[in-house]
């Protein structure tokens, strides 16, 4: 019985319209990527000192939030605009996705994290592609648990953002995901990079070949994310349609 339920959900998670959705996830999460790292080499090149300087966080915060909103908006019809791996994780937990569809989501998103970063190193030439660092005071468990801190409530927005209760509302959810996005950034940049994004830090960490701490980039919004997703649905705001109900490669807007 369990082997032929697997084989079942993969197959619908290989349908021309879930493979669709996988493209969208990659362009979406591409434009987001290149969007994020990119304001960050750029605030690099134009500050002297850009890792003390407050307006270089407000120059990644700033981009952070219309990159995502953006890219959340151009997907959202398709694939529910994820962008995030631990958003994808947060939706399978809750049961709103597949396990295998939510597998490809995290290849499709992985793999254009690291083109973006990829197109960013070779385009700019002499500028190093920034990764994800904690601060010198921040243990790597300390540093885990303000990403989860962070994820939790990004996704916890992106739960609320696609609640069809949310009426007219629901149309300002990829607006609402990104501003709360971007607020992340702003409260924790400078403690633990403030990535949210488990594809984010890694695409940045293979182009430029550092993974020092790169489990609390994963560990932590994985964390946050089920947990976000498991308060909305179950304790929150309980009687949502049943996840049977949810297209199993589109469901939700993400981030």
């Amino acid at each position: 019985m369990a082997p032929a339920m697997l084989t079942a959900r993969f197959k619908q998670s290989v349908t021309p319209l879930a493979l669709r959705a996988y493209l969208a996830e990659f362009i979406s999460t591409f434009f987001y990527v290149f969007a994020v790292v990119g304001s960050t080499m750029a605030s690099r090149k134009l500050m002297s000192d850009a890792a003390t300087d407050p307006s270089s966080l407000i120059l990644v915060a700033v981009a952070n939030t219309f990159a995502l909103s953006s890219s959340i908006y151009i997907a959202a019809n398709i694939s529910g605009g994820h962008v995030n791996p631990a958003v994808t994780f947060g939706m399978a937990v809750g049961g709103h996705i597949s396990v295998p569809t939510a597998m490809f989501y995290w290849i499709s998103q992985m793999l254009a994290s690291v083109m973006a970063c990829l197109i960013l190193k070779v385009t700019t030439v002499s500028q190093h592609v920034t990764t994800y660092a904690i601060a010198n005071e921040m243990t790597g468990f300390g540093a885990s648990m303000v990403e989860g801190v962070l994820a939790f409530a990004l996704v916890y927005t992106v739960y609320a953002a696609g609640d069809p209760r949310s009426g007219p509302l629901g149309a300002i959810g990829p607006l609402a995901i990104g501003m709360m996005g971007g607020a992340m950034v702003l409260a924790a940049g400078p403690f633990s990079g403030g990535s949210m994004n488990p594809a984010l830090a890694f695409g940045s960490a293979v182009i430029a070949g550092r993974f020092k701490n790169q489990a609390v980039y994963w560990v932590g919004p994985l964390i946050g994310a089920a947990v976000a997703g498991l308060l909305y649905d179950n304790v929150v705001f309980p009687g949502q349609a049943p996840p049977a109900l949810a297209r199993s490669n589109s469901d939700g807007i993400g981030a």
